[in-house]
């Protein structure tokens, strides 16, 4: 298949959205959680985090476009608290984890209804997903719009739980062994598998490529 930008436009749109979906290959598969002002948790599976800075630790994730009057339940818990954690799928529960996308009733918790076990840490404000091998606990800090109506959420890493084990003595996170799943397009998963390791890259060090 080669198409244009026209081409692309004219799919057929379930096509279309899977298509461009799956062409950035593997994103990593999290679910993020909440605690509204009154106590409803709520978690939900995200796609888009990305890494931002190490210093200060800083992590983003992308929110579709929300109703102003009646934003959904993740992101108004994140306006109304400033606090929600990013937590790691793993193989373990990813169908779980998908169904988190469903659009349950404002203040249902999708804690419940998936049967996702919740843990606090350290009296963190917002809910851990206790089967995720990392946990990551964030303060919100600044919503950016998007051209296309989404929005870029920015928060920094305020704590972090990732076993001793899978940490070697350079702080690299081997997640094969914490068996984290990825996630193609809006439904596929894939499992994690380190291919090799290389260097830091030093223009004076640079191997003979054949």
């Amino acid at each position: 298949m080669r198409i244009n930008d026209t081409d692309i436009t004219n799919l057929e749109r379930k096509f279309r959205l899977n298509l461009i979906n799956s062409i950035t290959g593997i994103k990593p598969a999290n679910l993020i959680g909440t605690r509204a002002l009154d106590g409803t948790d709520n978690v939900a599976i995200f796609s888009s985090v990305v890494h931002l800075g190490s210093h200060p630790a800083q992590l983003g994730f992308i929110m579709r476009p929300q109703n102003p009057i009646s934003p959904k339940d993740t992101y108004a818990n994140i306006l109304e608290t400033k606090y929600y954690t990013i937590n790691s799928i793993s193989e373990t529960f990813t169908k779980k984890a998908h169904y988190t996308s469903a659009k349950l009733e404002k203040h249902h918790s999708e804690f419940d209804a998936m049967h996702i076990d919740k843990s606090f840490i350290d009296n963190f404000h917002a809910p851990f997903v206790t089967q995720s091998p990392i946990k990551i606990g964030m303060k919100h800090l600044e919503s950016i719009p998007l051209p296309n109506g989404c929005i870029f959420v920015i928060g920094s890493v305020v704590l972090l739980d990732v076993p001793d084990e899978t940490i070697n003595e350079l702080g690299q996170i081997d997640l094969a062994s914490t068996q984290s799943a990825g996630i193609s397009g809006l439904n596929s998963y894939y499992r994690l598998h380190n291919l090799a390791t290389y260097p830091y890259v030093r223009t004076n060090e640079l191997p003979d490529f054949e």
